[in-house]
């Protein structure tokens, strides 16, 4: 990597932490805000209820929010990290949930919120990966990475939400090394 191509990087990663200062200062305001419900169990409100009938298996619908899913009432329900990653879930998506009788979930999406793509380059920070794109940084499951078998430096195409600001992506390809990348300011 050439010293051009590492400043370059270095301030990408700047202004992503800066971006995600600004990001966290906003998601503590809404937090501490009048309603503790985020803003997933917000969108999930909006929704139609739809529970099964007595003696079927229950139904529960609502928004995924990067890893997990918000129901309306704020509950979060387990979002299988490789269903996930399969699917290209992303923040805002709509999700059914089954609960079954002998107590196995099963998930459906059923509403993907719009999408765009984006290209950055795959980051290690703190314990989670992240894609620098932007000058943003997009945090993505690690059964994405693993599944892509992604590595630190690689360049990423990634799923996010088109009109909402989101702290986390879908990765749906890792770039081949000997491709040009498209300038990605």
């Amino acid at each position: 990597m050439s010293q051009a191509s590492k400043l370059a990087l270095i301030k990408e990663m700047l202004d992503s932490a800066e971006s995600s200062l600004r990001s966290a200062k906003q998601m503590v305001t809404e937090l501490t805000g009048p309603s503790s419900k985020n803003v997933y169990s917000k969108m999930a409100e909006e929704m139609e209820p739809s529970e099964g009938a007595e003696g079927e298996d229950k139904i529960v619908e609502g928004v995924f929010n990067g890893q997990t899913m918000n129901d309306k009432d704020g509950k979060e329900y387990p979002v299988p990290a490789n269903y996930a990653s399969k699917s290209k879930l992303i923040p805002g998506d709509v999700l059914k949930l089954t609960i079954k009788d002998d107590g196995g979930f099963l998930y459906k999406q059923i509403g993907p919120v719009e999408r765009k793509r984006v290209i950055g380059i795959l980051t290690y920070e703190d314990g989670q990966y992240k894609v620098i794109a932007n000058s943003k940084a997009y945090s993505v499951l690690l059964a994405s990475v693993t599944y892509f078998k992604a590595e630190v430096g690689d360049n990423i195409t990634l799923v996010v939400p088109e009109l909402e600001d989101s702290q986390w992506g879908a990765i749906e390809n890792v770039l081949p090394k000997s491709e040009e990348v498209p300038d990605m300011e």
